[in-house]
């Protein structure tokens, strides 16, 4: 089953606790430290928008791709309320085009995990090289096995909201490195009435070793990684790492734009 369709209306409800403005000025601090202070960044699997215009607030031009038409409907309403220039893209990260090369990638909240093959997450790293500028940056953050072995696997989360409620089964399977997560939906469309709705999400354990190898195999340069978006380097116990690569292979001139 697609995921993020009948999740999508309700996704932002979901993940309020996610403080983006915060991620938004830790990405900011980083791309400046290595001078890029404006131009056009990609948000990658940018879902709702929500880091997406806190990127463009800070002064960015921003470029949003996601496979979900569900999600990137929510981003239009947000970019019409504020009013600001963010180009979306119906793509699958997989096969993502662009017009021409942008000066970083971002991506965040785990999207690297959903690619479940090696040799498909080498392709999307693949596509960012190519389409970053000379220099360009590549900045993601992904969950690690740790997370998936330890925290999630075999694990219930259940959360009651007003106008929604979900389940969560979660489901590891060690050997495939993958967790299966069953979620179970009831939305809200009247007073006493809810909607029942059904997605799988299977997303792919990676340690940072893992990860390290395959931006090299794609020609990407990897800089640092830290434990997620805390400045410090990461641990065995590490759910959420963030990492930062950059591009090489292109010469001077050689940018698209």
């Amino acid at each position: 089953m697609e995921a993020y369709t009948n999740f999508a209306q309700v996704y932002d409800v979901f993940m309020d606790n996610v403080p983006y403005a915060e991620w938004a000025a830790y990405i900011e601090e980083i791309l400046k430290s290595r001078g890029i202070r404006d131009g056009l960044v990609l948000d990658l699997c940018c879902g709702t928008g929500s880091l997406t215009e806190c990127l463009a607030e800070a002064g960015y031009d921003m470029i949003g791709i996601d496979r979900s038409l569900e999600m990137l409907e929510i981003a239009q309403e947000k970019k019409l309320s504020s009013g600001r220039d963010i180009l979306y893209l119906l793509q699958d990260m997989r096969e993502f085009e662009l017009y021409g090369t942008v000066r970083a990638v971002v991506s965040v909240c785990d999207s690297v995990n959903y690619i479940l093959q090696e040799e498909e997450l080498e392709k999307v790293f693949r596509l960012v090289n190519n389409y970053l500028d000379p220099g360009g940056i590549f900045f993601f953050d992904f969950n690690t096995t740790y997370k998936y072995e330890k925290i999630l696997g075999e694990q219930v989360i259940a959360e009651d909201r007003e106008e929604c409620s979900f389940i969560w089964n979660n489901f590891y399977h060690e050997e495939k490195k993958k967790n299966v997560c069953d979620l179970t939906l009831f939305v809200r469309e009247e007073e006493d009435l809810y909607r029942k709705f059904q997605e799988t999400h299977v997303q792919r354990g990676y340690t940072l070793g893992e990860i390290r190898r395959l931006l090299q195999r794609s020609g990407l340069e990897f800089c640092q990684a830290f434990d997620a978006y805390t400045g410090t380097l990461p641990r065995s116990c590490s759910e959420r790492i963030t990492v930062v690569a950059k591009e090489q292979g292109k010469g001077e001139g050689e940018s698209g734009r």
